[in-house]
């Protein structure tokens, strides 16, 4: 009887993913063409915008009638090919009219950061320090401003304003959107000692001993803020709950079926918004003590600022994601298996806290897939 019970279990258990990939065959296409733009890849297994395109193909949104997107060809930006070999197929090389075409055929614009690629990560040291390619263009606030004019879907993420981006084009999609990138960025650690983790870069502690004129001698969990070559440390004293939380509001709770409150550790950046035409869906909190209080009010810093923006005025639809959200995504090929997601934390790439898959699986692709619905609704 127990080996029968066994059996048959394990029969379930294979029949499974043939279940779940059935079920995403049966599942209709529906056309959505979304322009996607992402300037910072140095390998294509490993590009922001694969969760994009995940959640895509999972859900069956098609590039035309019968094609699904390809993470590896589907995007405009920066496109390695081998060894230090690459493309650039960003905006840049667009007419006003071929961007004018372009906006009448998308339904959405999704840039991720712009950060892009310098010579030092491609070449290594054989070149002199300088930015390959990246940085918001001309041409993309061209495109962005047809978009907003045409009604259409804009979603922008984390680190879109900052540098190789000129501040006259900052300032123009600062203008256009209702929003001001205030220079600080930060990230979450769960060791500050440099000898045990190697993923804290090397010019955040030479800011820091030349700023302050002393040895980095952190341990421990901790938040590091930056600001051009200014350094802030939280440490352990400093907070009282060790990450950043993402708050979410009610409405927004309701409309993205995401949590109240979600746990976030990578990077994220601080903003100010018009709150007579946008509002914050969600916000980031640090947590900090009286010391880490003290700390924050010296460089003007708030605990509190907006984690995701949307429009509530204006005749435009329009979310700035303030963190490096599509930041951890899961194989391709789980994308063909419907109700995957369930499953997150079995095929969820790994990162340095748990509670990043958590974030991904729970607050990401809800956000996402629904930001997707809406547009191909119409609504």
């Amino acid at each position: 009887m127990v080996k029968k019970i066994a059996l048959t279990f394990i029969i379930m258990i294979l029949l499974v993913p043939f279940v779940m990939y059935a079920i995403w065959l049966g599942t209709p296409k529906q056309k959505l063409v979304i322009a996607i733009i992402d300037k910072s890849i140095l390998n294509k297994s490993r590009a922001d915008h694969l969760s994009l395109t995940w959640i895509l193909n999972n859900n069956k949104y098609t590039k035309t009638s019968k094609e699904l997107y390809d993470s590896k060809r589907d995007y405009f930006g920066f496109h390695p090919l081998n060894d230090v070999s690459y493309e650039v197929k960003g905006l840049e090389r667009f007419s006003y009219e071929q961007l004018e075409q372009l906006s009448t055929d998308c339904k959405m614009a999704y840039y991720f950061d712009t950060y892009g690629v310098y010579n030092v990560d491609w070449y290594g040291d054989e070149k002199p320090y300088g930015v390959l390619y990246g940085g918001l263009s001309s041409q993309d606030i061209q495109f962005l401003r047809l978009m907003k004019a045409k009604n259409k879907h804009i979603v922008a993420e984390f680190d879109l304003l900052g540098g190789p981006t000129t501040i006259e084009n900052r300032k123009d999609f600062e203008d256009e959107f209702h929003l001001r990138w205030t220079g600080w960025t930060g990230r979450f650690f769960s060791e500050l000692d440099l000898e045990k983790n190697k993923d804290i870069p090397n010019w955040v502690k030479d800011n820091f001993e030349k700023e302050h004129q002393k040895k980095w001698d952190f341990n421990g969990t901790g938040i590091v803020l930056v600001k051009g070559n200014q350094i802030l440390v939280l440490d352990g004293k400093d907070l009282k709950t060790a990450y950043p939380i993402i708050w979410s509001t009610q409405g927004a709770r309701k409309k993205y079926g995401i949590p109240e409150k979600t746990a976030y550790s990578f990077w994220f950046e601080i903003i100010d918004i018009d709150t007579s035409i946008n509002q914050a869906d969600a916000n980031f909190k640090l947590d900090v003590s009286d010391s880490g209080h003290k700390k924050l009010r010296e460089l003007d810093i708030p605990n509190e600022f907006p984690a995701i923006v949307s429009n509530k005025k204006g005749n435009f639809r329009f979310k700035y994601l303030a963190g490096d959200f599509s930041n951890g995504h899961s194989p391709m090929w789980t994308s063909y298996f419907k109700g995957i997601d369930k499953l997150q934390y079995i095929f969820g790439e790994e990162h340095e806290m748990a509670h990043s898959n958590e974030f991904y699986t729970f607050f990401y692709k809800p956000l996402l897939k629904n930001i997707l619905e809406e547009c191909a609704d119409g609504n």
